[in-house]
């Protein structure tokens, strides 16, 4: 714990950052959630956190939280994150995701803010020349959701030259899964991720699962995805900052398990779970997506010592499902 400040969450209120802000809450972490709540819930921003909600291009709303409250870092969590919907309306994304970053650098330069957790992508590689991906891969994202992860991390490299900022940008594969005790998971209107989209066919809450394409270079024709559940994600945003406080250099990580699994096997996997009979549908393939992205995490686990827990694909759907049985059964 460091008593000289607060860690800013933006973004603190929706999936991945309200796990890790409950995490850093747990390890002794004064915390400050910003949050439009447009896609985030109020209700999971636990007690002992103070919620402002707001957008990131809102400048002034922006200066009155940094002086409030002395932000000694930042976990950068806020953006729009739908692949499909940044294909057909990328103004939204390069307008509001690249916009809402510049402005929260700005702020962080006017008061001193040198530490930055950036939430990046597997997109940023677009279709990778080999797998498992390495974080030396090339980057070549193939849609406009990618495209901003991407120009972000550069601006954190520009930045870090020019104004001695300090940043490490973990490129998240599929986060899955959902808090161990049920109270906080995966809860996004609309839903575009599989899990949860599977789970929702099983309360009721949609009448049968969408496979985007069966005809992709995979063994059984369907996409192949790392799954990586939110608790190990949000372990690996602590040592990040653990990282950066101790006066570690700027980094990029991949935050993946290292091995995958197909839409198929995910489907089977739910089953096997609840016990139930998943109805499904083949549908058209969905505008950019790769046939596999699986991660190589080893700079991770060497680097910064990370060492995930709930690494079963058993394990993600039974945590998802106590969320979802939970809040909608």
């Amino acid at each position: 714990m460091d008593d000289r400040g607060y860690v800013l969450v933006t973004g603190g209120a929706g999936y991945v950052g309200s796990h890790t802000n409950r995490l850093l809450i747990e390890r002794g972490h004064r915390t400050v959630v910003f949050d439009n709540l447009l896609y985030g819930h109020a209700e999971s921003v636990p007690k002992g956190s103070e919620l402002v909600k707001g957008e990131l291009e809102d400048a002034a709303l922006l200066e009155q939280v940094f002086q409030r409250y002395p932000i000694r870092a930042v976990m950068h969590f806020a953006s729009y994150t739908f692949v499909g919907e940044s294909v057909t309306n990328p103004a939204r994304y390069y307008g509001d995701n690249l916009v809402g970053a510049l402005s929260l650098l700005a702020a962080m330069r006017r008061h001193d803010t040198r530490h930055i957790i950036f939430s990046s992508s597997a997109a940023v590689y677009g279709r990778p020349a080999k797998v498992p991906i390495e974080e030396s891969s090339t980057l070549l994202p193939i849609n406009p959701y990618g495209r901003t992860k991407h120009i972000i991390e550069m601006m954190l490299e520009d930045y870090g030259h020019a104004y001695d900022l300090r940043s490490v940008a973990l490129r998240y594969f599929n986060a899955a899964g959902a808090h161990p005790s049920g109270e906080i998971g995966e809860d996004h209107e609309p839903e575009t991720h599989l899990i949860p989209n599977a789970l929702h066919v099983l309360v009721g809450r949609r009448d049968k699962l969408s496979i985007f394409g069966d005809d992709y270079a995979t063994p059984d024709g369907t996409c192949i995805r790392d799954y990586i559940h939110v608790s190990d994600l949000a372990s690996a945003h602590l040592l990040a900052l653990e990282h950066l406080q101790k006066g570690g250099a700027s980094e990029q990580f991949n935050v993946g398990l290292g091995r995958g699994f197909s839409v198929k096997e995910v489907a089977n996997a739910v089953e096997r779970v609840t016990g139930r009979k998943l109805a499904m549908e083949i549908g058209p393939r969905r505008a950019g997506d790769p046939d596999a992205l699986v991660a190589d995490s080893t700079k991770l686990q060497t680097k910064l010592g990370w060492k995930p827990e709930r690494t079963d694909i058993e394990t993600i759907v039974a945590d998802a499902w106590r969320f979802h049985a939970r809040r909608f059964g």
